[in-house]
């Protein structure tokens, strides 16, 4: 009889994409150049199966996963759709959108980000008022998909980071308004707490369902969450 308490488990595998080969975690030696902070995040990214998962299928990002799981929930992106995302860097969302078959896939970000042929990389501030036309000019027509997973710099004021985040919702929010192809859908980065009913009182306007959902590649800690509308009625 063992009479060892059982181990936890210091990472949790994911429940999507694939197995990933289970390591045994990797801790870092303390070392006088970083913070405790930056010790901790890069002991969660090494010990992140999402991370490893990623690497290993060649995704610039883990944030990948969290679209593909969407999109295999509510079927956004079919061949030949037209996508536009917001906030693209580092591009994995871009390479999902191309390995699900969209024909058309345009990208904006306040970032440069590496060429992911045959997608169009803008490097822009998705507020300037220029941008919405050149993101549509690129696509050569209205999208089938508008993506958004931006999120503001931050100054460290909470009230104001807090309005920076619902600004830009709101703004993506009433970009896919004016653009999508009825029938479209729209994705945006939210967070709990957040206040977003009046983001939401317009895509229920608009779209007829819209669902709040963490996808399992979303860290639990994280108060991120995603919205989804779905079935675009038109202006």
């Amino acid at each position: 009889m063992n009479d060892e308490p059982p181990k936890r488990r210091l990472v949790r595998p994911p429940t999507r994409g694939g197995e990933v080969a289970r390591t045994s975690a990797v801790r870092l030696k303390s070392a006088k150049t970083r913070t405790p902070s930056s010790q901790a995040w890069l002991e969660r990214q090494l010990n992140d199966p999402f991370v490893v998962e990623a690497k290993a299928k060649g995704y610039r990002s883990r944030a990948a996963f969290k679209l593909a799981e969407i999109d295999d929930k509510f079927r956004l992106i079919g061949r030949g759709s037209r996508v536009v995302d917001l906030g693209c860097a580092p591009g994995g969302w871009v390479q999902v959108a191309l390995e699900r078959g969209a024909a058309g896939v345009v990208g904006v970000d306040l970032l440069p980000v590496d060429p992911l042929p045959p997608a169009v990389l803008l490097q822009m501030d998705f507020t300037d008022p220029a941008c919405g036309p050149r993101l549509i000019e690129a696509l050569g027509g209205p999208p089938d998909v508008v993506l958004s997973d931006m999120a503001p710099n931050t100054t460290g004021h909470r009230q104001t980071d807090h309005l920076r985040i619902i600004g830009l919702i709101e703004a993506a929010a009433d970009f896919a308004v004016e653009v999508l192809k009825p029938g479209g859908g729209f994705v945006a980065k939210a967070f709990q707490g957040g206040e977003t009913a009046g983001v939401i009182r317009l895509l229920k306007a608009h779209f007829t369902e819209v669902r709040h959902v963490k996808p399992k590649a979303s860290r639990a800690e994280s108060s991120e969450v995603y919205l989804v509308a779905t079935g675009f009625k038109g202006r």
